[in-house]
């Protein structure tokens, strides 16, 4: 591996430690290279605390070394003032003569000023080292920026005969498609994305919590397409726990705390209008847990970004069909006896 490929990847695996908690900020990861070693790594851990070129260069001990070392970065140096300030002004200011950068920031505060100011300073600036990585770790960013919308993510679990769930007349709750591995997995992603989606007739008939209690992290903002207002306050969702979004037709004359209310056309195109909405809400990714009607209104209107199907080694025989998805591209897994088929949408 080429040194400037090197070190570019030890800033990715660096920045996937804030996976979940950076939002609405990148994930990012720098170090700092003096005479063919790192003196300094960083990450950016949590918006509004310190970015990932700050904390490597207060790592290194020796900072007379930073007048001759390359730093190198996954994503473009931020050049504004937000919660906290300018990157390259700190990299300027310490002297350092050359950084090295994964890609530039789509986000248009950013966008390539950040590395003209840099050249500006008289700095040696080398851009697009492994590209293809540093985007892929921040596909939801970039999705966002570019898209004007979150990275969604539609997750279901079927039986292996093709059915999420059996008839009314023969649920005996809990109904578990998948095993526990699997469903502690789930928790894991949840952790990892900003927001999660369900349809109304997944929270009146399951009351679902939409939280991360198998893993560790922060639980996403709960969002819930509710059509005729009939989720009662006696449901989890609406226990003002977690910041939770409600798609309904009407806002109700009182509205509880931490539960937002937002207005949409039912007979026009819902998932457009989610996925809008929930851009002005800052939101950059959503896991789409279902139910069949929600899941599949996001295929029909072909706006998501991967699918994640879990295939349990159970029967149902009768009852509720799987989503219909084409998979063009796809990857099989196994966890345990589970089988896990993971797709993107390359359109």
């Amino acid at each position: 591996m080429k040194t400037h490929e090197k070190y570019i990847n030890r800033c990715i695996e660096l920045a996937e430690n804030g996976l979940g908690t950076t939002y609405p900020n990148p994930l990012v990861g720098s170090v700092i290279v003096y005479d063919g070693k790192i003196i300094g790594e960083g990450w950016h851990k949590k918006s509004g605390e310190p970015h990932a070129e700050v904390n490597a260069i207060n790592s290194v001990k020796d900072k007379s070394l930073l007048k001759k070392s390359t730093i190198y970065v996954s994503l473009e140096p931020c050049s504004h003032f937000g919660k906290t300030p300018p990157c390259c002004d700190l990299i300027v200011k310490n002297r350092i003569p050359n950084v090295v950068i994964g890609t530039v920031d789509p986000n248009e505060k950013v966008a390539g000023n950040g590395i003209k100011k840099l050249i500006e300073a008289g700095i040696q600036v080398t851009v697009g080292i492994l590209e293809t990585q540093c985007n892929e770790l921040n596909k939801r960013f970039f999705t966002f920026h570019e898209k004007k919308r979150p990275y969604i993510i539609l997750k279901w679990a079927e039986s292996k005969d093709g059915f999420i769930a059996p008839l009314e007349k023969l649920k005996k709750k809990p109904v578990w498609i998948t095993n526990q591995h699997s469903r502690q997995l789930v928790h894991k992603w949840r952790s990892e994305e900003q927001a999660i989606l369900v349809g109304t007739q997944t929270v009146i008939d399951d009351n679902p919590k939409l939280d991360v209690r198998d893993w560790i992290g922060t639980n996403p903002i709960r969002v819930v397409l509710d059509q005729n207002n009939r989720i009662s306050n006696e449901h989890y969702l609406f226990d003002s726990n977690v910041k939770t979004i409600v798609f309904s037709k009407l806002k109700p004359a009182v509205e509880k705390e931490n539960i937002i209310f937002e207005v949409i056309d039912f007979e026009q195109n819902i998932a457009t209008q989610i996925a809008e909405m929930l851009y002005k809400h800052q939101i950059q990714s959503v896991i789409i847990e279902g139910g069949r009607q929600t899941i599949q209104t996001f295929i029909d209107s072909n706006l998501w970004d991967e699918a994640r199907i879990f295939i349990g080694n159970t029967l149902i025989k009768e009852g509720i069909k799987a989503p219909i998805l084409i998979r063009k591209s796809f990857e099989k897994l196994s966890i345990g006896d589970d089988e896990l088929i993971l797709s993107r949408n390359d359109d």
